[in-house]
């Protein structure tokens, strides 16, 4: 075995965003492609002579092949050490929990998220740092700089590693430990939760049903739903993570799980259904015959986290995407805690969690976490709602109308236009911008706009801003529109539509959302003109 520097051309354009570099994946097994981004990655991090790295993925294609470049390469670098999840196995949360606890110096994480898997699929790859949650802007921008200058490579000649095994090994004098990767997982969510109760309430005959969608969060699901705390053999459907996800699309929503929808809005629904994503860091939660919105189930666990072990003390703060509804906000005001509005991106949330400014953050795309992690965390979520319906006694159902009829409902959607010309996308939020001033006080059938402006943040927590963060309209009702191109797709762009209004008549919380949003989505068609702009005569996905 031998150290080897390869000489290499730059891949010039290729900037990784808040979730890392998304691309197809045939894109990623081109000759030194991969090689170089990780290159482009040790470098922006000042090297990983001596450091100590966490390396695991969702399961997707390529997955595997990845993890053998990426270990040549960090002993041929110089690391010192590499915490690898067996079968190169690890959630994005079980790795952002393993950096935290082992003190490493970051990690890489393999995923391309909700994206579906294959060698005509999705493939991604990203650095956390050592918090645990994904790089800091500055240190993508420099990782990005490198990419575009590289020149050469280092890796090894050295011969793959059995990832099937537990245990250690050494590659060019660098250690390799391959572990279980659920076991330390597992054992951090019992200490927030109340496992006892939860085993009593699957010995009580509560049913549930998660479906993993062939995506990582199969084998912890099992081991903790099914194994520790004794919900019945098949309560975890799809829990075999596959290369291709099963052919399917693993995102929790309504749409792509309508399997999971069907049973729970069927005559013989458990009482409880959930879903999670490709890299097991999104949610969906389902009651009997009630779907629960990302932006609601915030909302729920911040004013009813305390009933969890963990979150007994309460909470110093809550954070939310701008996107998501403000339905947060109103429990955040009641119980006098700061309520955070961050642009999409789970980085700009870790700075809050950090110092201790937050405890719950969300995001509308059906991403929710804590202080436990520096990610996002589905099936934390799930653990968490299950451990509320424990101490409650509640249905699903009954607690979303306890909820609204205390703090209203935010009645919200959101309408996906994918695989959109990117210039055509472009050219639409271009049009926008250009209203922003004539707009407000116009009035589109029972709205009038109240404001129109484009969302920027300043960081509470490290001064930073960011600008051109998504488009917003106000209407005078309360009720809002948000326009934004998604990054988080690998083919053209993703128009996504935000659409909200708020209700307090206890005669009309119950109602379907799209029915109640339909002036809302009148409106945000009249002043965008998405179908004239993109030929598109409806969205995709509607969640």
């Amino acid at each position: 075995m031998a150290r080897i520097t390869v000489p290499t051309q730059p891949i010039a354009g290729q900037k990784p965003g808040t979730s890392g570099l998304r691309k197809k994946t045939r894109v990623f097994m081109q000759p030194h492609y991969l090689e170089n981004y990780v290159q482009a990655i040790f470098d922006g991090i000042n090297g990983v002579e001596q450091k100590v790295l966490v390396v695991g993925g969702d399961g997707r294609f390529f997955n595997d092949r990845a993890i053998q470049t990426i270990l040549r390469m960090a002993a041929a670098n110089g690391a010192k050490s590499c915490i690898v999840g067996q079968n190169g196995i690890l959630s994005t949360p079980a790795a952002s929990h393993l950096i935290r606890k082992n003190g490493t110096d970051g990690g890489l994480i393999l995923s391309a998220s909700h994206n579906p898997g294959g060698e005509d699929e999705d493939f991604g790859l990203k650095y956390n740092g050592p918090n645990g949650g994904p790089a800091a802007e500055h240190v993508t921008d420099e990782i990005y700089a490198l990419t575009q200058t590289l020149s050469e490579y280092h890796t090894t000649d050295s011969a793959d590693i059995d990832l099937s095994q537990i245990g250690t090994t050494t590659v060019e004098g660098m250690t390799v430990t391959i572990i279980d990767p659920v076991t330390d997982y597992a054992a951090l969510m019992e200490t927030l939760f109340d496992f006892e109760a939860l085993r009593g309430l699957f010995a009580g005959g509560f049913r549930m049903r998660f479906d993993a969608m062939h995506a990582v969060t199969g084998p912890y699901a099992k081991a903790i739903l099914e194994e520790t705390l004794g919900a019945p053999a098949g309560t975890v459907v799809n829990a075999t993570p596959l290369p291709d996800f099963g052919g399917g699309h693993p995102d929790p929503n309504p749409i792509w799980a309508h399997e999971l929808m069907d049973l729970m809005m069927g005559a013989d629904a458990p009482d409880f259904g959930a879903a999670s994503d490709g890299d097991g860091d999104r949610n969906m939660i389902v009651g009997r015959g009630q779907y629960v919105t990302p932006s609601d189930s915030l909302a729920v666990l911040a004013a009813l986290a305390h009933l969890a072990p963990g979150y007994a003390a309460g909470l110093s703060g809550v954070a939310r995407s701008m996107p998501t509804s403000g339905a947060v906000d109103r429990v955040a005001a009641k119980k006098g805690i700061e309520c955070f509005e961050t642009p999409t991106g789970w980085k700009f949330f870790g700075n809050l969690l950090d110092a201790g400014r937050a405890t719950l953050c969300g995001e509308e795309s059906a991403g929710t976490g804590s202080n436990h992690v520096r990610e996002k965390d589905g099936l934390w979520a799930v653990l968490l709602w299950l451990n509320i319906l424990a101490a409650s006694g509640k249905s699903v159902a009954e607690l979303m109308a306890d909820h609204w009829a205390e703090y209203g409902r935010n009645y919200y959607s959101r309408h996906d236009y994918e695989d959109v010309e990117a210039d055509k996308a472009a050219a639409l939020m271009t049009d926008l911008r250009a209203q922003f001033a004539t707009l407000p006080g116009q009035s589109f059938g029972p709205l009038t706009v109240a404001s129109a402006d484009e969302f920027s943040y300043d960081d509470p927590v490290d001064g930073s801003s960011s600008t051109g963060q998504g488009i917003r309209i106000g209407f005078t009702s309360g009720g809002r529109v948000v326009f934004r191109i998604s990054g988080t797709g690998t083919v053209g762009a993703t128009i996504r539509v935000y659409l909200e209004d708020y209700e307090t008549d206890p005669a009309k919380l119950h109602r379907d959302a799209q029915e109640a949003l339909a002036p809302i989505i009148a409106a945000a068609e009249a002043i965008a003109g998405i179908r004239a702009h993109t030929g598109r005569d409806a969205p995709n996905v509607i969640t």
